[in-house]
């Protein structure tokens, strides 16, 4: 399968790299990871190196295949070194909440979803100019190997406080999506014919509502489920509050408006361009902050 070909992966300390660098060495492929962080990974063929140190690779080996897992906003840092080793194809994560947060009454994620969709078309211009291929992958709200910012922040409010605020009904249709998932769609998108310079969303085969999504993150957890339905004023209230708490200063109340809107993404084009198929939503204790019960 891999035929002695070369991938450079950045962000590879993510998650999704996490579980995409396994699924690149079992394949034989020669890997190439950047982090910003000291990697020593002595029982792993994956060759890491700083991602400042980018800037030579051109200068000595060439990497045809490229998959970026960092903000799409960071690759044009990039993108002259990547160019600069002979790359043939680079596939690219992005969101959903591209199309999500356009309309949302917080200018900060009007701003995001504006970013998102510049850096897209940012990078289509300049494949278009290098003569590199390009393939966008967009998923949902991702999940998966207790390293991700969405299932766990939420059980990290939950061993905090015992309870899940809930503003109204709380059943806006969500798909959550699996790390493992999204990084086996990277490594399709990789080498797969008639996919170069087009977009996929990606999302999970389950569609539940966001309060059923909670409740099974408190069954993983192995805790009564306790829901509080709190007054929009109160939720502003409690927003500030935890805004002192540096873990959750990023938060708005927006995220909570968002619990009773949709947020479904039709995956059927990554089904049948990147043979994509994506689990339902069950979490195992891989799943979860490993030191949620300490």
């Amino acid at each position: 399968m891999a035929n002695g070909k070369t991938i450079g992966v950045l962000g590879a300390t993510s998650h999704v790299g996490l579980a995409l660098l396994p699924l690149l060495t079992q394949a034989d492929f020669e890997v190439v990871a950047f982090s910003r962080h000291i990697v020593t990974d002595s029982a792993s063929s994956v060759v890491w190196r700083p991602v400042k140190s980018l800037g030579a690779v051109g200068g000595h080996q060439d990497i045809s295949y490229w998959i970026c897992l960092s903000p799409i906003w960071s690759l044009p840092s990039y993108l002259p070194a990547i160019q600069a080793s002979n790359a043939k194809r680079i596939v690219v994560l992005s969101s959903t909440s591209r199309f999500t947060k356009q309309d949302s009454f917080d200018p900060s994620d009007q701003m995001l979803a504006q970013r998102f969709a510049k850096s897209e078309l940012d990078l289509q211009e300049w494949s278009a100019h290098a003569g590199v291929e390009c393939v966008i992958l967009r998923p949902t709200l991702i999940y998966g190997l207790g390293r991700d910012k969405n299932i766990c922040e939420i059980a990290r409010l939950i061993r905090r406080f015992r309870f899940f605020p809930l503003l109204g009904k709380a059943n806006g249709l969500r798909q959550p999506v699996h790390c493992s998932d999204v990084a086996q769609a990277c490594v399709s998108a990789l080498f797969a014919e008639n996919v170069a310079n087009k977009s996929y969303n990606l999302s999970g085969a389950e569609i539940l509502s966001y309060r059923d999504m909670v409740a099974r993150i408190f069954n993983a957890m192995g805790l009564k489920q306790r829901f509080i339905q709190i007054p929009m004023f109160l939720i502003r209230i409690g927003f500030v509050l935890l805004k002192v708490l540096p873990r959750y200063r990023s938060w708005s109340f927006s995220m909570m408006e968002r619990t009773n809107r949709d947020l479904v993404f039709d995956h059927q084009d990554a089904s049948r361009d990147l043979e994509f198929n994506p689990r339902p939503f069950r979490l195992g204790p891989e799943d979860l902050d490993p030191t949620w019960n300490l």
